[in-house]
C-alpha cells in the first residue's frame, strides 16, 4: 500500500499526495524548478542544499538515472522532492536504475500526486518559503508549529556541508591546447560538469576548501581564480567575501552564481533576494555587448545590485524574464562573473562560449 506524505507549508497550506522517497522528514526552503528535463543533475547540485525543489514538469523519472549525470560525488543534495507523478519503469537504453530507488537509497523523502501547477502559482504568488516534507508526522499542524517561526536558510553556512574537505588537482586533458593556466577553484559547491567544461579549456584545476585563506591560494601562484556555484544566501558566507577581497586586483577571477554574488560583496556591493527565485533551463539572458540572446540554465534565490558597484564593475547580462543582473566585469582589472549556469548541466548549451571567453581573457593579461 502507498505510504502517505505530507507538505506543509510555513503559510500554513497543505498538501497531501503520497511517499515516492524515503521514509523520513526534511525542513527547507521550497523552490520550483522548471526544467523538462535533467531531473538527476538538479538533485545532485550541492546549491540546492537545504531546499525542497519542486518540478513543474509533469512526470518525471521516465529516463531512470546514470551515474554519468550526477553533479556531485556524494549523490542527491537537495532535502525533499516533489512532483505530479513519478515514473516507475525508466524507458531510456541509459537507465541503470529507477529514480525512487535512488531518493530512497540517500534518505531523501519525496512526495507525488499533488497538484504541482497549484502549489507553483502559490509559490510565484506569495514566495517561496520555508516548508515540512514528512512520511512520519501525520497532522499537519503537528507539521506547522514546528516551521511556523523558522528563520530560514539564509541563516545558515550550507557552503559548509557541501564544500570539499581537502584540496585536489585535476589535470588539463592531453587534448588540450596550449598553453595550460593553473586555475585555482574556490569549492563553494562546485557542480562537476563545471569542472568538465573548466578542463575542457585547458585549465589544471587546484580545487581547495570553501575556508582556505587568501594567502595559501597566492603562495601557489595560479594563473586565476574560479569561484563556484553553492547554496544559500552569500552573506552568510563572511569568509569567502574576506578572502575575495584579498585576492582583487592580484589575479583574475572568474565567477558562477554563488560566486558572481560573493564576487560583488566582496567589491563591496549589495545583493537582494528575490521572490521566488530563478531555478530551470529556459531564462532567456541577452549579452549587452553584443546584443546577442542565451538561453540559458539558471539555480539562484539572490542577485547581485549592480548599482551598487557604480565605478568598479559594469553590467554585461540582464534576464530578459524580469531584468534581473546576470553579469558583470570589473572597469579596471581581468575580473567577471555571470549568475546563469553556463556549463549547462542540465541544459540548454547556449552560454558554453562563457567558459572560452575567460580562457581568451587570460591570453589577454598574459600579454
Amino acid at each position: 500500500m502507498a505510504t502517505e506524505a505530507l507538505l506543509v507549508l510555513q503559510d500554513g497550506t497543505v498538501f497531501r499526495g503520497i511517499s515516492v522517497g524515503a521514509h523520513s522528514e526534511a525542513i527547507g526552503e521550497v523552490v520550483f524548478n522548471t526544467s523538462m528535463t535533467g531531473y538527476q543533475e538538479i538533485l545532485t547540485d550541492p546549491s540546492y542544499r537545504g531546499q525542497i525543489v519542486v518540478m513543474t514538469a509533469v512526470e518525471i523519472g521516465n529516463y531512470g538515472i546514470h551515474p554519468a549525470d550526477d553533479e556531485s560525488q556524494s549523490g542527491p543534495q537537495v532535502d525533499g522532492f516533489v512532483v505530479r507523478q513519478m515514473s516507475q519503469e525508466p524507458s531510456s537504453w541509459r537507465a541503470q536504475g529507477r529514480l525512487q530507488e535512488m531518493l530512497q537509497t540517500h534518505g531523501i523523502p519525496a512526495i507525488a500526486g499533488i497538484d504541482t501547477r497549484a502549489l507553483t502559482q502559490h509559490l510565484r504568488t506569495h514566495g517561496s518559503q520555508m516548508g515540512i516534507l514528512s512520511t512520519v508526522e501525520r497532522d499537519p499542524r503537528r507539521l506547522w508549529e514546528r516551521i511556523r517561526d523558522h528563520p530560514g536558510i539564509g541563516v545558515l553556512d550550507l557552503v559548509a556541508k557541501v564544500t570539499s574537505k581537502a584540496p585536489y588537482v585535476l589535470s588539463a586533458p592531453p587534448t588540450a591546447k596550449p598553453p595550460t593556466f593553473r586555475l585555482v577553484v574556490y569549492d563553494y559547491g562546485i557542480k562537476r560538469s563545471i569542472l568538465q567544461q573548466l578542463q575542457g579549456q585547458g585549465f589544471e584545476l587546484h580545487v581547495v576548501p570553501a575556508d582556505t585563506p587568501a594567502e595559501a591560494i597566492l603562495e601557489q601562484q595560479p594563473d586565476a581564480v574560479f569561484l563556484s556555484n553553492g547554496p544559500g544566501d552569500p552573506t552568510a558566507i563572511r569568509y569567502a567575501i574576506r578572502n575575495v577581497r584579498k585576492l582583487i586586483g592580484r589575479l583574475p577571477i572568474f565567477g558562477i552564481c554563488l560566486g558572481h554574488q560573493i564576487l560583488g560583496l566582496a567589491l563591496g556591493g549589495r545583493t537582494y533576494k528575490l521572490k521566488f527565485g530563478h531555478h530551470g533551463g529556459n531564462h532567456p539572458v541577452q549579452d549587452l555587448r553584443t546584443g546577442k540572446i542565451y538561453i540559458t540554465a539558471q539555480n539562484h534565490n539572490y542577485c547581485v545590485d549592480i548599482q551598487s558597484l557604480k565605478g568598479q564593475a559594469v553590467l554585461t547580462h540582464r534576464n530578459l524574464y524580469d531584468g534581473t543582473e546576470e553579469g558583470m566585469r570589473h572597469v579596471e582589472f581581468p575580473i567577471y562573473s555571470v549568475q546563469f549556469h553556463p556549463e549547462a548541466g542540465p541544459g540548454p548549451h547556449d552560454a558554453r562560449t562563457i567558459f572560452q571567453e575567460f580562457r581568451q581573457l587570460l591570453l589577454e593579461w598574459r600579454v
